[in-house]
């Protein structure tokens, strides 16, 4: 059978949502290095079965867009009324707003990309393998990075809030009786949930543990309208705010803007959505990342605002936690948040572990590409393989000691660190500028440098991402370093 010929430059090359790349009659076949779906940069022609042409996404534009912003919104808004207090409201406005466009553009380019993946199994594996196939180590450590940081985050929330909680009940169900002083003290809740949360750690699957997603959507409902009420009736026992400024950048802006690239990562669940949405046109994709980005930009700012003009200089690393324990209605707006956190955090150390598993010489998984690899007469690409969620045939012995290490790793961090802040900076300036901005471009412009069809300003602009994802990463880091180095405040004044 011959190879179809490549599309034309007017032809939407961007949706393949009913495209095939063969004839379901003929049977299995090869596609040569003169087809669209399989260009040179894969290291040869790739095998199609009758799968990939039956296989059609069901979901609907709505749950695409829900499943998006859930990825988004989470504990990083609980620190941008600090990254606004470092730079005024007017800035803190614009950055909030040029962050969520810098990371809706990388998404967009990695939606893109996606229709040049097998179909309907587009990942960030399948796209490195189409492009820098001896990267996929640094890919996973980026990953590995950002997964790490996001559950230590977990950890100070609510080594943060259990002990607000407690005064809240105390206060409001007993308040004749002070609660006992180990029960203020966030590094025993801290141990205690560990008891909890370690066991769940070593399984080799969580898929039961997805289900409490609609936890994370009532937590960040609830908590909008906690920032809310407590700006237009402050509650009892607040303290009054500190200076409120429209403009006023500080030294420490540098340490909290990675904070917003943190709160805007959702890079990683780009493409199993794009997999399962119905009609994945770049039009349809399109709308699913401005949506989603712009909701998630419209929570952040009412947050941001709201709770830096209620607390001023005074704004802590979490905004939720700043709140005095004197009603349940706080008390439990606090309570579910330590509830989203404490049933997310075995959620990232399993693609932690994952990823380290390769990071630190995996065996080799069961991929045809791989095994392969030095033959150019028949290689497989067939994006089977998740490197983010593979429960492969990684060892009892190296799934034990990985695991150990994370979560004990991740323990005494949590257990010496109080800052939420320093923590979202270090992984917003390394693995979440990685994730949202470097790979994004560098991954585009390898793959569409040569392709007339596409935009040359959006290959210039691709580039452009890229460095700007490298000088966020090289300078905020720095300057993080600096700061635990020389012991700076981390606090804006």
């Amino acid at each position: 059978m011959a190879p179809r010929s490549p599309p034309s430059p007017t032809q939407d090359s961007q949706s393949y949502a009913t495209a095939t790349y063969g004839n379901v009659d003929d049977g299995p076949h090869v596609v040569g290095e003169g087809d669209d779906a399989g260009s040179p940069l894969l290291g040869g022609p790739r095998k199609i079965s009758e799968d990939d042409n039956e296989r059609e996404g069901t979901a609907t534009l709505a749950s695409g867009i829900g499943n998006l912003l859930n990825t988004i919104v989470g504990t990083g808004m609980l620190s941008f009324p600090m990254a606004m207090a470092s730079s005024g409201i007017i800035p803190g406005i614009f950055t909030c707003i040029f962050s969520g466009a810098v990371a809706a553009f990388g998404l967009h380019l990695l939606s893109v990309c996606a229709t040049r993946a097998p179909h309907r199994k587009a990942s960030f594996f399948a796209v490195s393998r189409m492009t820098f196939p001896k990267a996929a180590v640094f890919f996973d450590a980026a990953i590995a990075i950002k997964c790490f940081g996001v559950s230590i985050s977990y950890l100070i929330i609510i080594k943060g809030l259990a002990p607000n909680v407690v005064k809240a009940l105390f206060h409001n169900l007993w308040p004749e009786t002070e609660p006992p002083a180990w029960s203020l003290d966030g590094r025993t809740w801290v141990s205690f949930f560990m008891l909890i949360l370690a066991p769940l750690c070593f399984l080799r699957r969580l898929d039961s543990l997805r289900h409490t997603s609609f936890v994370a959507l009532f937590s960040v409902a609830y908590l909008v309208v906690v920032v809310v009420v407590c700006y237009i009736h402050p509650p009892k026992g607040s303290s009054p705010p500190g200076e409120v400024h429209l403009i006023h950048f500080t030294g420490h802006f540098i340490s909290t803007f990675p904070v917003q690239v943190f709160a805007y990562t959702c890079a990683q669940n780009l493409f199993p959505i794009y997999n399962e949405l119905y009609q994945n046109t770049q039009k349809r994709m399109n709308l699913v990342i401005g949506t989603s980005i712009g909701t998630a930009a419209g929570i952040y700012e009412v947050v941001a605002v709201l709770g830096y003009l209620t607390f001023g200089s005074r704004i802590g690393s979490n905004i939720i936690a700043m709140y005095p324990s004197t009603s349940l209605f706080i008390a439990f707006g606090q309570l579910a948040i330590v509830i989203l956190v404490m049933f997310s955090y075995p959620l990232q150390v399993h693609p932690c572990r994952n990823c380290l598993d390769k990071v630190f010489g995996a065996t080799k998984k069961a991929l045809p590409a791989a095994e392969n690899e030095g033959d150019d007469d028949e290689t497989e690409v067939s994006g089977s393989f998740d490197p983010d969620h593979d429960t492969g045939d990684m060892s009892e012995a190296k799934h034990l000691w990985l695991t150990v290490v994370i979560v004990l790793l991740g323990y005494i961090v949590a257990y010496f660190v109080n800052s939420l802040q320093m923590v979202l900076s270090f992984v917003g300036s390394t693995g979440s500028t990685t994730i949202s901005f470097i790979l994004p471009g560098i991954l585009y412009f390898k793959m569409f440098r040569n392709d007339n069809s596409q935009s040359k300003r959006k290959l210039m602009l691709s580039l452009a991402l890229a460095v700007y994802g490298g000088a966020i990463l090289v300078f905020c880091l720095s300057y993080n370093i600096y700061v635990v180095v020389s012991g700076a405040n981390p606090a804006p004044h």
